[in-house]
């Protein structure tokens, strides 16, 4: 929908001009999304043809087909919900193909008869599925794979069948071989190249990849030409045939390439090429000025392009030039790179990865132990990225495509970019160009971040945020993010602090050493003392100094309640819908069929979701708040620990079987990982800790990919250090070979504690070495050789973290007033559902978040009567935790009550985040941010100013309402509506996500009776009216 920020004008229908479009696929859904978004005059209306019945929902999302086989749910494919078409008043007449455009008379006519008049038409008709000419293609058991129909058959087909070949070894040809591997087929693949994936790869890459695929018992067959695909007496597929053997298959899918469907071009006089494709220029047209075509039908400089993204190209340069007056956008040819995950192997390419001798000069790293291909090729002068080809390991694509794309020089030699730097000299955010993407939730630059610091706009990483949304999104770029400040500042003249947060001048690696020198132990004294007087703190530094408290005095972390996140304030993950995730340890991975007996029966009765995790244990979802304790009294009877998956700690050590039960093991690694989770559980890090032990070179439990891992060898263990998977993944370090288990474990403790002295908030291990000067080797003579002299003060400081361990779950389950702290409200033990559940493969799950979340205009606009509203005495105040947040029931609405100044100052909010509808927010950490009091969702840490509901993390649009609040006689008062007006405007009924997101939304905007409404204005008290200042609602 158009951005609710422009200001529309109504123009006539009479005066609209029409865009008629031929096809329904993604490209012309992309075009007809752009066409709202700039179209702001209303000048255009849409309507589109689209031959495929409503039922198999057009525009689905064909790149993502293959997912279809993991969930079978159509809906899950739409590109935009059906509804979306008419609420935007995009006319779609389905089961209808275009059958002829008359470009004289500006006319398209269907199938049907229909003849619809265009000022503009647009043939976005797609392509078909290339079926080679080999005998038997038409045969029953017989497949392409193109559309859901095509999958359902396949399916159904599969049902009865044993083995399955793929022709066609390209992109759609292994997703093709997944779906049946899927299917639990055997799968084979038949490529007439001698390469898989030959458009992409050179053979050495292919290769790689072939080695790869053939690992999970898929076999290739390449370079040899299928002669025909044999039949039974029945007509139906039994094999395939080469001209010198053949095999046995019961189903064939045929994905050999794409063909343009340009046939109703050619049937109306639009110049098309013999071999297929519809000719256009630079801004797409055709032959006729008014006829445009983009996506797979387009010819564009004798280029198809089968790619999803250039074809969003073409559509973009239509639709802005359609729309902004004066525009004259050119497609000047697509991008073909691509990053992929085919059949669990990443693989990559950009540029021109098919360079020539002549013009190129390649360098390779190809490591058959690792299984890692690249191959980048650069200029002779090896000052330029060409392109390159990327198997096994794709972590540097996004660098190495913004390198290519900038086409200016290398800032560094061309080695750095395979082999990597030198340790303590890792690449950071000044290697990057100003066009490299560093917020792919919102697509922001590294210029778009630069630009708003220059502009004098942004002073602080938060600001950036506000401005550029860089980092709003899943805060996976937030590092990067600041790296790019704190180097534009710099340069600018300012001078750049490593400060915690406003709250505290100290890095956390200073703040560690005064609070353990100075012997702090609480929040509240270590604030005064070394922070910003008269301050809350917030949702940074409460969280690091919880961390810290736990890493040096290990006294129980619910003492600190106020300032833990929510997940360490309830020991468990919060997920969506408000629910948490339930793990116990289950140290090396082993378990007893006694103790999963038990999780099964805990899961069964509280109706929980079971998933094996990747490390090595049960993770159980949708447990309520209130049943956590619980469910934690009936684990820790039956022998269970927390795993503290919640926590910034050791997760878990995993393990393979080693000399236990394996023929190749040399080593016990599930006894070694036992003993190392055992020793080390419970301890609080910078950031979570992982830990594996491999029993062989052979590497089955990875340790090479975690904080530390040791891998049995003939001496001892080689013992690893600094690697973690994620979305930065980093190869383990050595740090020490052939160490005895007393030694390995002397390193580890070591090592362990000088991280958890020295690392940044929220730094991994791998690249708090990453920044370390002197890299590993220094780490070596700080663990191994004592450089420094403090290792024994290491030893001792991890003996006293062992020695006063305690299970936390233990604690609370035994302790009736820690169990009081999980009720479901503060003065009703009433449960509310949060959210819908669906049922899915035969688990219970939340329903999803609506694919758009936009902000609807509430169009009721009746103002409050102030003199319907009552004090409403609500609960003792001494049900509130001090320094946190409560949540209340009144009626069917939600109120979180917040107090600061151990209670001497009172706010009250709706309990409903509104980024997402979930009800948590007096879950989240209250702080504040310029003298001004906040919360901090703990679902995706939006900001929100606890007085006027204001967000503070730059969406205008997210607004809370608040109410006024009084304490007297030691009770909380809150001046309120009816609850029957109140459930009206904030009912969880009402706004909890359903899994039917569209008659929920018209529930929502059935507001004429309601008496009350989102606008108004706050009083001078500091506690806010009845309002949310804004008319707009997210959904």
């Amino acid at each position: 929908m158009p951005p609710n920020d422009i200001v529309e004008i109504n123009v006539p229908d009479d005066d609209k001009r029409t865009i008629v479009v031929c096809g329904l696929g993604m490209v012309a859904l992309y075009f007809i999304e752009r066409v709202l978004k700039y179209d702001v005059t209303h000048k255009y209306r849409i309507e589109v043809f689209c031959e495929e019945p409503l039922g198999t929902h057009p525009a689905y999302n064909r790149v993502g087909l293959t997912q279809f086989f993991s969930h079978r749910s159509e809906e899950r494919m739409l590109m935009q919900p059906l509804s979306w078409y008419s609420e935007n008043n995009v006319i779609v007449h389905t089961s209808d193909k275009a059958k002829h455009i008359d470009t004289v008379a500006k006319i398209v006519t269907s199938e049907s008869g229909l003849s619809i008049s265009y000022d503009e038409c647009i043939l976005a008709t797609g392509s078909y599925p290339f079926v080679p000419p080999i005998p038997g293609w038409n045969k029953t058991g017989v497949f392409v794979y193109r559309t859901i129909e095509d999958l359902n058959k396949i399916i159904a087909y599969a049902a009865n069948s044993k083995r399955g070949a793929v022709i066609g070894g390209g992109l759609l040809g292994l997703e093709a071989a997944k779906a049946l591997k899927d299917l639990n087929l055997d799968v084979t693949i038949i490529e007439m190249a001698p390469v898989l994936m030959a458009r992409q790869l050179d053979p050495e890459g292919g290769k790689m990849l072939q080695k790869e695929i053939e690992k999970l018992d898929i076999k290739c067959i390449l370079g040899v030409p299928p002669k025909e695909i044999t039949t039974d007496e029945e007509g139906k597929v039994n094999g395939v045939r080469f001209e010198d053997r053949s095999i046995e298959m019961d189903m064939v899918i045929v994905a050999a390439g794409i063909r343009p469907r340009d046939e109703l071009a050619k049937a109306s006089g639009i110049t098309t090429h013999a071999r297929g494709g519809v000719f256009v220029d630079e801004r797409l047209q055709t032959n006729d000025p008014h006829v445009y075509a983009i996506g797979e039908v387009a010819l564009h400089a004798g280029m198809i392009y089968g790619l999803v993204a250039p074809g969003y190209d073409m559509a973009e340069v239509v639709a802005v030039n359609l729309t902004k007056t004066g525009s004259d956008k050119c497609f000047l040819g697509g991008d073909l790179s691509s990053k992929l995950k085919l059949l669990g192997v990443h693989v990559a390419s950009f540029g021109d990865y098919f360079a020539k001798d002549d013009v190129a000069m390649p360098l390779v790293y190809n490591d058959p132990f690792g299984s890692i291909y690249k191959k980048l090729l650069f200029s002779k002068d090896g000052k330029h990225l060409l392109g390159g080809i990327m198997v096994g390991d794709t972590e540097d694509y996004t660098k190495l495509h913004a390198l290519f794309k900038s086409k200016k020089p290398l800032p560094m030699p061309p080695g750095e970019l395979i082999l990597g730097v030198k340790s303590g000299q890792a690449p950071g955010a000044d290697d990057l160009p100003d066009e490299a993407q560093i917020c792919s939730c919102n697509n922001v630059t590294k210029g778009q971040i630069r630009e708003s610091i220059k502009d004098g706009e942004c002073r602080s990483v938060g600001q950036v945020k506000s401005c550029t949304k860089a980092g709003t999104g899943c805060g996976g770029c937030i590092p990067l993010v600041t790296e790019i400040f704190n180097a534009e500042m710099k340069s600018l003249g300012h001078v750049i602090t490593q400060h915690l947060c406003p709250h505290f001048d100290y890095t956390r690696a200073e703040l560690f050493q005064i609070i353990k020198i100075k012997k702090l132990k609480n929040f509240e004294e270590i604030i005064e003392k070394v922070g910003k007087k008269d301050s809350t703190g917030c949702e940074v530094c409460k969280p690091t100094v919880a961390s810290i408290i736990a890493s040096l005095w290990n006294d129980p972390i619910l003492n600190h309640w106020g300032i833990l996140d929510t997940n360490d304030r309830y020991l468990a993950n919060i997920q969506r819908g408000g629910t948490y995730s339930v793990v116990p340890r289950v140290p090396g991975g082993e378990i007893t069929p006694e103790k999963l007996i038990v999780l099964g029966q805990v899961a069964k009765s509280y109706g929980l979701y079971t998933k094996i995790t990747g490390g090595q244990r049960v993770d159980l979802f949708g447990a309520e708040k209130h049943d956590l304790p619980q469910i934690w009294e009936e684990l820790v009877n039956a022998g269970f620990e927390s795993g503290h998956a919640y926590g910034k700690a050791l997760r878990t050590v995993k393990s393979c079987v080693g000399s236990t039960w394996c023929r190749y093991g040399i080593g016990d690694s599930v006894g070694f990982a036992i003993q190392l989770e055992d020793r080390y559980k419970g301890i609080r890090s910078p950031h979570k800790i992982k830990g594996a032990v491999s029993g062989c070179i052979r590497e089955c439990a990875e340790a090479q990919g975690k904080d530390f891992g040791l891998i049995a060898t003939d001496s001892g263990f080689n013992v690893y250090v600094c690697g973690n998977g994620g979305a930065q993944p980093k190869h383990g370090v050595i740090l020490a070979k052939n160490a005895s288990e007393e030694d390995a474990i002397k390193y580890l403790d070591r090592f362990l504690m000088y991280y958890i002295h020295t690392a940044d908030h929220l730094t991994r291990t791998a690249r708090w070495l990453e920044k370390m000067d002197g890299g590993i080797e220094y780490l070596r003579r700080v663990v191994i050789d004592d450089h420094l002299g403090i290792c024994k003060e290491l030893e001792e400081d991890m003996a006293r973290l062992i020695y006063t361990y305690q299970c936390e779950w233990a604690e609370v389950v035994k302790n009736p007033s820690r169990r009081a702290m999980f009720q479901p409200f503060a003065n009703s033990t009433e449960v509310i559902e949060g959210i819908e559940y669906i049922t899915e493969r035969g688990q219970r799950r939340p329903a999803d978040w609506p694919k758009d979340f936009s902000e609807e205009l509430i169009k009721e606009e009746i103002k409050p009567n102030p003199g319907e509203k009552t004090w409403v005495k609500i609960a003792k105040s001494d049900h509130f935790p001090e320094d946190a947040g409560q949540v209340i029931k009144y009626g069917d609405v939600q109120i979180a009550i917040y107090n600061t100044d151990k209670k001497t100052r009172w706010y009250a909010t709706q309990n409903m985040c509104p980024h997402k509808r979930a009800f948590v927010l007096s879950q989240g950490i209250v702080g504040d941010e310029n003298g001004t009091i906040k919360v901090s969702c703990p679902m995706h840490k939006k900001n929100f100013a606890l007085e006027t509901g204001e967000c503070l993390s730059g969406d205008v649009n997210l607004r809370l309402m608040t109410f006024d609040i009084k304490v007297e006689d030691d009770h909380i008062w809150l001046h309120l509506p009816s609850t029957y007006e109140l459930d009206r405007l904030l009912g969880t009924s009402k706004w909890k996500v359903t899994k039917n997101g569209k008659k929920q939304k018209e529930r929502i905007m059935d507001r004429s009776a309601a008496k009350i409404q989102m606008l108004g204005t706050t009083n001078s008290s500091g506690c806010a009216e009845v309002s949310c200042g804004d008319k707009k609602l997210d959904w």
